[in-house]
């Protein structure tokens, strides 16, 4: 491959990566077109872009970015995947289609996330990670649950005392009516 050619797909790769924080690097040699086919559109489905990708060509690409830890000590062919909600949802989505039996020869082999690499035992870690819907769920009930419980509480107290004020005032009025 000429100088030429190298640059000019090293300045593509950078502008499709441009704006990425975290991406994973997966596996993908050895499937068949069919397999291959049918993988792209599931990840399209979930929002993740994959490209393969030469490794020299991609540290090139990624030199001096946050994306660089991701190819070091990657060997062999691989492709890139980024995209999702997150990174967790990223990851769970490659862990969830690596576990497929379909997809046999894909795996997860590393990545980085907020400039940090990570090892493909460390991807399947994140994947069991609460995706960011579900860790705002969790802040949401965290933060409203003390009102609630208070809210109960008074509620529970005002209920009873007004239950109590009802049956006073019921028992004054037919006392009065009595005599």
């Amino acid at each position: 491959m000429s100088k030429i050619v190298k640059d000019l797909i090293t300045d593509e790769l950078k502008k499709r990566l441009d704006g990425v924080n975290d991406l994973l690097v997966v596996d993908v040699i050895g499937m068949e077109n069919n397999q291959n086919v049918v993988l792209r559109k599931q990840l399209r489905e979930a929002d993740v872009q994959l490209m393969v990708v030469k490794n020299s060509l991609a540290r090139r690409a990624t030199e001096g970015t946050v994306l660089s830890p991701a190819f070091e000590g990657i060997e062999g062919t691989c492709a890139v995947v980024w995209g999702g909600e997150d990174v967790v949802s990223l990851a769970k989505t490659v862990t969830k289609l690596a576990e497929n039996e379909e997809f046999e020869p894909f795996a997860p082999k590393g990545g980085v996330m907020d400039g940090q690499p990570l090892s493909a035992d460390e991807v399947k870690a994140v994947s069991k990670w609460p995706s960011r819907t579900e860790q705002l769920s969790i802040l949401m009930g965290q933060v409203l649950s003390p009102g609630a419980t208070l809210s109960g509480q008074l509620l529970g107290v005002a209920s009873i005392l007004a239950s109590q004020i009802e049956q006073k005032s019921e028992g004054t009025e037919t006392a009065g009516a009595a005599d």
